[in-house]
Order: C-alpha cells, then structure tokens, then sequence
C-alpha cells in the first residue's frame, strides 16, 4: 500500500525530547515500512525516518529558536501539500486532530484519523457530528467513551520498539517521574509520596510556558529538599537508564488520560509502574502484574512496600505481547486493508486464535464500520448484528 503519514509540526519526527504524539507517527512509519508498504512522512525537515520525507517546514515548532511564529499557518500550509499530492496514496493517515477535517471531504473514506488526545472537551461532540464521514481510531477505549457516537473504527493502543530497553538486573531503589510538569499529571502528588515513603524522587519533565507559573508557585518550593532531584527533559537516549534504575515509576495522574505512553516504555524497561485509576490506565496496567492501580496518595505508599512481589522479566515480556511496534503496525496495516478492499467477505475474516499476540484482525463489528459483502453490496455493521 501507498500510505501517507501526517504528522503535527510541534516537535520533530520523531522528538528530541519531549513529545509522545510524534514518536507515536515516528514508530509506526518505521513500522510500516519494515512491513513493506510505501510510506511518506510529511512533517518537519529535522525529522529522521526510514520512509520517505516530504519537509513541509524548516523545522518543528517548539524548538524553532523564532521569536514569532504560527502554528496554524504552519498546519494549514502542511495540509495544502498533502491535499495536492493526495492522489498518489491509498490511504491518508492524519495525526493532527481534527484541523484536516473541511478539506479532505471527498475522500474521507480514503483517510484514517488517530486521535491523540484528551475528548471530553464541550465543543467536540458537534464537531465529530458535522464530520461524521472521517474513520476515527482511538488509542484506548476510555478516550472514546467520550465521544460514543462519533465513527470509530478501532482503538488501537500505541507501541514502542522492543529494543527501547531491557529489564535491568539492578536498579538504584529510586522512585521515577517522567513527562511534563503540570497539575492533570500530579508532581506535587509525586513528590509528596516519595517524601512520606522516604525514597529517592527524580523528576524527569518538562515545563511548557502555560505550566510555568504552576511549577514555579507549587513545585520549585516542593523539590527544595535532598530527597528530591529535578532532571529536567530528557531525550530519547536517555529514558532507557532513567526508567531501568527506577524501582517503579510514579503516574499519579488527575485527568483521564487518553494513553500515556510512558508507562509502557517503563514496562519496556521491566519497570512497575504505580498509577491512579483514571482515563486509559486499567486498560494498560494489570493490577499485581505489571504495576499497582491506585486511588490515593496512602494506597500508592502501601504499593510501594509491595514492589518487590512483581517480577520485572515479566513485566518486559507483557510489553513485548501487548505493545510493540509490530504489533501496532499491524494492526494499522489490517485496518488499512478493511477500509480499501471492495470485495472483502465479512464472513471469511481470520480467526483471532490464529494472529500473532497483540494484533487484531480487521473489525467485525465495529460501529458504523463500512464493510463489503461478497456480492460487491456495502453493509455497516451495527452493533448488535
């Protein structure tokens, strides 16, 4: 297949450091094209990918030293490349929200949209009304239960490369925060677990200029304490160690998280992870296996006592069954497949016993999902049926 990745312009392909949408697109081209598809990445020139790279931008938005910039001039210029070369891919896979909706109209059966981010905003719900033809694919079910009616497709969960780390024979007995600074992902909460618990905290994040004003007003005066270290952002590179020395990674988040892809590169390095029970977690954790789901700072010190029951070489191996790359490239390149083949008989799909672990094969009954009978006639497969 010819497929075209489109990836937002915020951070290169993949990030530098920070960045878990654009690692997500980085991931899956490479994926894809390790599968044998034709891909093309349109995202920023400083992006690295083994497919090919149509620079749609100097460089990616955040690190651009400009003064001055638009970020929606930068997309809508981006859209206007991928709109005129349109015609030569299968499919057309947009990771940029919903900013390609009015332009794409006409071929929206050609296009999958993965959305990235948190939908229980007040404007969204009309908004994937009016723009009901776009085939949306979740990244876990607790993100599209915000949005039931809107036409999804699949939920497929992100994965990471099976080489982003091994379990570590030894790691330093400190506690482990990674991501950004701000109050939906509960430093604070952090910090004050590791001081009640006495252990080691290190803070790995950013701060984005919006969240300025909280780290400086509420955490700087909470890392003032040898207890805790402040990292700052890291790279890629340097997750691997970070993650492996922890004796578990601290996700007290307070928002419904759509993904949060750091908790399962923590279990690429057979790293538990502690997590309040909010948005995608319990479709990612098993509870006693590869982490403890939490509802309370008392529940998350308690867990920490119970660290060394869980086996960290089997925490690696769920990652490897449940999130890798192959398994995500797959079960995009099935879902692919669904959406194109005009005869494709719905009653002669493979069984889910003979996929390898972690791929899906292609939607049965999906809501709202086209399929194509035998015959050549179209049927949506409504729930139920």
């Amino acid at each position: 297949m010819k497929i075209a990745q489109i990836a937002p312009l915020y951070e290169a392909v993949p990030p530098r450091q920070y960045g878990g949408t654009e690692r997500i697109v980085s991931y899956l081209t490479d994926g894809l094209v390790s599968l044998g598809h034709d891909v093309t990445l349109f995202a920023s020139a400083d992006s690295r990918t083994s497919a090919k790279l149509i620079p749609v931008r100097g460089k990616a938005l955040r690190l651009d030293p400009q003064p001055l910039k638009s970020e929606y001039a930068a997309h809508l210029s981006m859209l206007h490349e991928v709109r005129r070369q349109a015609g030569r891919f299968d499919i057309l896979h947009f990771h940029v929200d919903l900013i390609h909706f009015p332009f794409f109209e006409r071929i929206a059966s050609r296009t999958v949209t993965t959305l990235h981010g948190r939908l229980d905003l007040c404007d969204l719900a009309e908004v994937y009304r009016r723009w009901a033809a776009y085939p949306l694919v979740a990244i876990s079910d607790s993100q599209r239960s915000y949005l039931p009616h809107a036409n999804w497709i699949d939920t497929i969960p992100h994965g990471v490369p099976e080489a982003f780390a091994l379990p570590s024979r030894h790691h330093d007995g400190y506690l482990a925060f990674l991501g950004r600074i701000a109050p939906e992902k509960g430093p604070d909460r952090a910090i004050s677990i590791a001081k009640k618990v006495g252990r080691k905290l290190k803070i790995a994040a950013k701060v984005d200029p919006a969240d300025r004003a909280y780290f400086r007003e509420i955490i700087e005066p909470m890392i003032k304490d040898p207890l805790i270290e402040f990292v700052g952002e890291i790279g890629e590179n340097e997750k691997s160690d970070f993650l492996g020395g922890a004796s578990a990674l601290l996700f007290p988040i307070d928002w419904p998280e759509p993904f949060g892809l750091v908790m399962i590169e923590a279990m690429a390095c057979g790293t538990p992870v502690i997590a309040w029970a909010n948005g995608s977690v319990p479709e990612v954790l098993e509870h006693g296996v590869t982490g403890f789901i939490v509802q309370s700072e008392a529940e998350a010190e308690a867990a920490i006592s119970r660290l060394d029951r869980l086996d960290r070489n089997l925490i690696r191996r769920e990652f490897k069954r449940r999130f890798s790359i192959g398994a995500m490239a797959q079960n995009y390149a099935r879902l692919y497949e669904t959406l194109l083949d005009p005869t494709e008989d719905i009653l002669q799909l493979p069984d889910v016993e003979s996929l390898p672990d972690g791929v899906k094969p292609p939607l049965r009954d999906r809501v709202g999902l086209p399929h194509h009978r035998a015959n050549g006639t179209r049927a949506v497969v409504v729930a139920g049926e």
